[in-house]
Order: structure tokens, then sequence, then C-alpha cells
């Protein structure tokens, strides 16, 4: 039987993923703090449980989990429960891995693009090494947990995400309301780069990478054509047919969200080389086009 264990799959990306994995015939099993609400958000056909003793020996693994770095301000205590919450599952899902008698074929663990830090105009692909942040070590550290899984002869993928593009939630649908109130615009200078990924491509890629069994390492899963903040509001302000004439500056946005603001005002030219050598093809390769698909008249 092909079994799934997810973690985090009540989350943005999960619920895209499993109802695909669903279509393929997949039996999925949601690692969650509450099965009753997850049992809400998720297809009847899932199975929510709430500790790995519960768990079938999966065929995939696959890990989603941990607080958001987008939800509020970075507090000393927030910095700490962001990365407990990784770092703990992580290392609770290889653990229950070296148990399993049969052991998955592979585990597919998320991180982010924050891995490479504030690099400018630097254009970054699988092979750069980390940056001196608290980003950066959070990501490589929370990778460093999953490659643990290799010493059970587990093939291990490194998702390195970016900036996910869906119609309804996520980064997108948090910006979308601005812009069309006609008070979108960049960020600081504009200048940092965004690297986005449009929601069928992660999905696709994390497809992808399930059924390549040649695939295993770091992969950025971002759209090959990074854009920087100015293009990302214009282009945006464009589609919606609005205007984009304002600006936050840096000290207010830091004034408002603290260190948070970090994640805004720098960002990561981030390239999915890794994932384009092992043969994916990406749906959406512009932003425009991924912003006509979700948003667009």
């Amino acid at each position: 039987m092909n079994n799934v264990l997810v973690t985090g799959g009540t989350g943005f990306i999960g619920r895209h993923l499993i109802p695909d994995l669903l279509a393929s015939g997949w039996q999925v099993e949601v690692l969650t703090r509450n099965a009753r609400h997850a049992r809400e958000r998720l297809p009847a056909s899932v199975r929510p449980i709430e500790s790995l003793g519960e768990a079938s020996e999966p065929q995939v693994a696959i890990n989603l989990a941990g607080e958001n770095l987008a939800a509020g301000r970075w507090t000393e205590q927030r910095k700490r429960e962001m990365r407990d919450s990784r770092l703990r599952i992580t290392r609770d899902l290889v653990a229950f891995i070296g148990e399993c008698t049969s052991k998955p074929e592979v585990l597919i663990s998320g991180s982010a693009v924050g891995y490479y830090g504030a690099r400018g105009d630097e254009i970054l692909d699988e092979s750069k090494a980390p940056a001196d942040e608290f980003q950066s070590h959070l990501c490589a550290d929370w990778e460093a947990e999953a490659r643990k899984a290799e010493d059970y002869g587990v093939r291990v993928c490194r998702l390195r995400t970016g900036i996910v593009l869906g119609a309804r939630e996520g980064a997108l649908a948090q910006m979308i309301t601005p812009f069309k109130l006609g008070v979108g615009g960049r960020f600081g200078s504009g200048r940092q780069y965004m690297p986005w990924i449009h929601i069928d491509d992660e999905v696709g890629a994390i497809r992808f990478l399930i059924d390549n069994d040649q695939a295993s390492g770091p992969f950025n899963l971002s759209a090959p054509n990074p854009v920087s903040n100015r293009e990302f509001t214009k282009t945006l302000a464009g589609v919606l047919n609005r205007p984009s004439f304002a600006w936050v500056p840096g000290p207010v946005l830091k004034t408002m969200l603290g260190e948070m603001a970090h994640l805004l005002l720098t960002g990561q030219r981030a390239v999915p080389s890794a994932l384009e050598t092992a043969g994916y093809r990406f749906k959406f390769t512009e932003l425009k086009a991924a912003l006509d698909d979700l948003v667009g008249r």
C-alpha cells in the first residue's frame, strides 16, 4: 500500500498537496496537534493522528511543519518557538523513521530560501553557503536534522522554498488588499529580490522529487525568474489594474515589525538549478503569467 505521512498537512502547502496525493492513489496520514480540527480542513479520506505512535510505516514522509516566521514580531520567545517547533518535529520524525521496520523511500523535508540570508543581487543556487543570520542558522540546523535520516538509508530532499503564491491564502492573499485599495507599493528600496513560486509548481516539484528516485539533497523551490520587490509590486498592480505609487520606508517597517522587517527588506535571488537539472519543468516561469492565473480578471 502506498502510504504517506505528512507533518504540517493542514497548512497552505499541505492542503494543496494532499488532494493531489489522494488523486494519485496514496493513503495519507497527517500528524497534527488537533485531529478534530484537521478533519474539518482536510479531505475525509485523510487519517489525522496526534502522535507518531499512531502512524503506519510510510513509504514517503513529508515534513512541512513549523511555526510561521511571518506570524508576528520576532521576540526572543518567538524565535525560540520558531526554532524549537521545526527542529523538534524533524528530530522526532527521523527517530520514528529509525524505528520503522521498513524504512521510507524518501523524506521530503521543508526549509526555505532564507537559508542564504541577505545576499543582494547575487545569484543563489544550491551550492551557496548559508549566511550568518537568524533565519539562515534556523534553516541550516533544520536541514541538518533532516539529513540524519540518511543514516538509515533514506533518500532526503530538502526544500528551500521561496514565496509561495496562491489565489486565496499565503503571502499573495495578504498583499492583494492594499493593492485593490490603491495603496499597494514597494518595501524599502524595492531592489530586494523576491524568489516566488506558484502553488501548482510547489506541489508539482514535491511530487517530482517523490517520484524521482535519483533526487536528493537541497532544492530551491522557486521559479527560474526571481524578481525585485519593485518589479513584483508593479506587475501585481498591473494585473489588478491598480496603481502602485505607495512606498513603505525601511525604518517604518522596522518600527512596525521589529526584526521581522528584515524578511521584507532583504531577499534572495535564488534559482532552481538542482530542480531543473533533475528534469523538472515549471508550469509558471514568469511572474505575470502566474499572477494572471491566480488573481487576474
